[in-house]
């Protein structure tokens, strides 16, 4: 019989992977980007401090208010034009893109091209 690695084991495999070549400065953080079954988490992190600059997801009030769900695609666009717009208050144009090791399709997808029609450069 063949075991077969759990699909969250592999993403964190992809993950780590991805990891090894990418990585925030304070010139150009990184923008992580996390997907649970219910809610969308967006960083920015500068990898050589170890810290989180701005971040956003839908468990927040502000947020949560805006949106009828929390795990679908226009709570991700959403989330991605939050954390955009945090981001360039704070003085940050440019980051470099982390999508967690998840496909870059649907949920990712929205958010990152959210993120883009804000202002942020990737």
């Amino acid at each position: 019989m063949v075991s077969k690695k759990s699909k969250a084991a592999l993403r964190e495999k992809k993950h780590m992977r991805l990891r090894n070549r990418l990585s925030g400065t304070a010139e150009r953080p990184r923008l992580a980007v996390f997907r649970s079954n219910n809610h969308m988490y967006a960083q920015i992190i500068d990898d050589t401090v170890g810290n989180t600059l701005v971040s956003a997801s839908t468990l927040e009030k502000e947020i949560k208010a805006e949106l009828e769900k929390t795990n679908d695609v226009d709570a991700a666009a959403y989330v991605g034009k939050i954390v955009a717009k945090r981001a360039i208050e704070k003085g940050i144009t440019e980051v470099v893109f982390d999508r967690g090791g998840f496909l870059y399709h649907g949920k990712i997808e929205a958010l990152a091209e959210a993120a883009r029609e804000a202002g942020l450069v990737f």
